[in-house]
């Protein structure tokens, strides 16, 4: 009975667990160019039950005895929630008539011939210390000193790694990722191209970091294809019908191993004060 208790219990942790992820995903539904977290369910490895019953005796020089076993069967241990990955797929592009607002459009990306997993592409950001960001969120805005930044102060970066400083927001930005000020072009947007997108691991703000070493530019790279739109924004990926769906199923999910754990605890507390009681 105790291998219930355990079983129903993994399932509301799992359960809430998936609530707590779709919850964000909801939270960031309007968050320009977020990527949804996706997970999925998974029984840990099941346990092989087996009966001892009659003993068995061999008609040797020196007897020797041994149990007979019988299969009974397979028993579910419980389930689990599997690391969250991010959904890399392209969102919506929406207009929003910024010069600011930059959307990273996918175009032609490869596929890894072994994992099957499709590359991805992102604005290179720095912060305050140096360190290199990815991003698909291109909500930008200059700083009090004309830099190029998102709207957390991390510093966009050219082809050059390079701080991009712009004298006003009357600038362009060609489909390449070009600047030109007074059609005199001043640097190049880098793009950054992962093989392996779940590679890379998810912070805060729609940041990714790479633990693999910076990224590759996405410049020059005959196989990747990709366009920047300037006044245009790629919104969050988040579906939001299908993400209430799975909530409430969730939430289904998550009472129905709340009233097994508490028919357990019925059973017990039957077991303790009456079956057991000694009269």
């Amino acid at each position: 009975m105790l291998r219930g208790f355990y079983a129903a219990a993994s399932g509301m942790l799992s359960q809430q667990r998936r609530v707590e992820m779709l919850t964000n995903n909801i939270a960031n539904a309007n968050t320009p160019g977020y990527k949804a977290d996706q997970a999925s369910l998974r029984a840990f490895p099941d346990m092989l039950l087996a009966s001892l019953h009659t003993t068995t005796t061999l008609p040797t020089t020196k007897p020797r005895s041994f149990r007979n076993e019988t299969a009974i069967g397979e028993l579910n241990t419980g389930v689990y929630m599997q690391e969250m990955m991010p959904l890399f797929l392209q969102g919506d592009i929406k207009e929003t008539g910024q010069n600011t607002d930059i959307a990273l459009i996918d175009g032609n990306l490869p596929v890894d011939a072994e994992t099957g997993i499709k590359g991805a592409l992102f604005f290179v950001v720095e912060n305050g210390n140096g360190e290199i960001r990815y991003t698909r969120n291109g909500n930008f805005t200059l700083d009090a000193d004309g830099f190029l930044t998102t709207q957390d102060g991390f510093y966009v970066l050219d082809e050059n790694g390079e701080r991009i400083q712009l004298t006003d927001e009357n600038f362009k930005v060609a489909q390449d990722g070009t600047i030109f000020e007074n059609d005199v072009p001043v640097t190049r947007i880098d793009i950054a191209f992962a093989a392996n997108p779940n590679s890379l691991v998810k912070e805060g703000n729609g940041l990714f970091r790479s633990e693999e070493g910076v990224l590759p530019s996405a410049i020059g790279n005959a196989d990747v294809t990709y366009q920047l739109q300037q006044g245009f924004l790629e919104r969050s990926n988040v579906d939001l019908a299908r993400s209430m769906t799975e909530m409430m199923s969730a939430y289904r999910a998550f009472e129905a191993n709340q009233k097994i754990l508490q028919a357990y605890d019925k059973s017990m507390d039957k077991a303790v004060n009456e079956i057991g009681r000694i009269k």
